[in-house]
């Protein structure tokens, strides 16, 4: 099944519709993509299902390769090992990506400032922190070694800050130890550079990084939203001078394929009930 132009209309889809699809759009075919639990692990599929058939899909809990006929609750899922080329564990995994195999992986955050550095750590002083998060898991090594990195997040004031409390992984730029001088992620990584975040889809929007600065821009509202209430949710001067539009709805077929296809029994990515239910 292909894209089509057959949009669905507000009252058909939810956010968490929309976000899968413009997850889904950021695949591009014969990719080897690394993939966590949640939604991004629908898009994935989604993505297999539609344009991009020939994706090579990794898991991170070990499989490689796989084509599991409805959604895993977990990377760790027998699901995952459906139709695969190998199913090992941890080690292969990584392995494959350390290796620059990895042309794309999804990643969540809780923090991300205007350089892509994002934090999954803690909240305040790491020593003292006012809140502990879940820690980094495979964050910054998805992140380090994939080619393009896309980063899936809820949009809140809070959350899009000018300096994160704790880079788990690395964005466009970032302190040099010990000097504290800020340089670009090329001249950090050095020969181990392989790329960096392409994109951040939040519950507001698609932004992307500029590619001689590394600053987020502004790529597209999601139907619904402005680039003003977007610009008051970021405590950074986000960069608004590049948007090309809105975010694209779902079309009827992805929809079909997300809810009666891969997640049937609403796991991750819940049915509109009604036109009032956006969640």
């Amino acid at each position: 099944m292909s894209l089509n132009s057959d949009y669905a209309t507000p009252e058909e889809y939810g956010l968490a519709d929309l976000l899968c699809c413009a997850a889904a759009r950021e695949v591009q075919d014969n990719e080897v993509v690394f993939a966590g639990t949640g939604l991004p692990m629908v898009a994935i599929l989604l993505a297999q299902r539609t344009h991009a058939p020939n994706l090579k899909l990794i898991f991170e809990a070990g499989t490689l390769d796989g084509r599991p006929p409805e959604i895993p609750t977990s990377v760790g899922d027998a699901r995952c090992e459906v139709g695969s080329s190998l199913a090992s564990g941890l080690y292969d995994a990584f392995s494959v990506a350390q290796r620059g195999y990895v042309d794309l992986g999804y990643l969540g955050g809780a923090e991300v400032d205007e350089y892509g550095n994002v934090n999954t750590t803690c909240i305040g002083d790491y020593l003292n922190p006012e809140l502990r998060l879940t820690g980094s898991g495979g964050n910054p090594d998805i992140n380090s070694f994939a080619k393009r990195t896309v980063f899936i997040m809820l949009h809140e004031k809070r959350r899009f800050v000018g300096n994160v409390s704790y880079i788990t992984s690395p964005g466009w730029r970032l302190k040099n130890w010990p000097t504290g001088e800020w340089v670009h992620r090329r001249e950090m990584y050095g020969a181990a550079f392989c790329g960096g975040p392409s994109a951040v889809i939040s519950t507001l929007g698609v932004f992307r990084f500029a590619e001689d600065t590394g600053r987020m821009y502004l790529d597209t509202c999601h139907p619904g939203t402005t680039v003003e209430q977007i610009r008051e949710q970021c405590q950074f001067d986000l960069d608004v001078t590049r948007v090309s539009g809105e975010t694209a709805p779902p079309t009827r077929g992805e929809l079909h394929l997300i809810h009666n296809v891969l997640d049937p029994e609403e796991i991750f990515i819940p049915k509109v009930k009604n036109g009032n239910d956006r969640g």
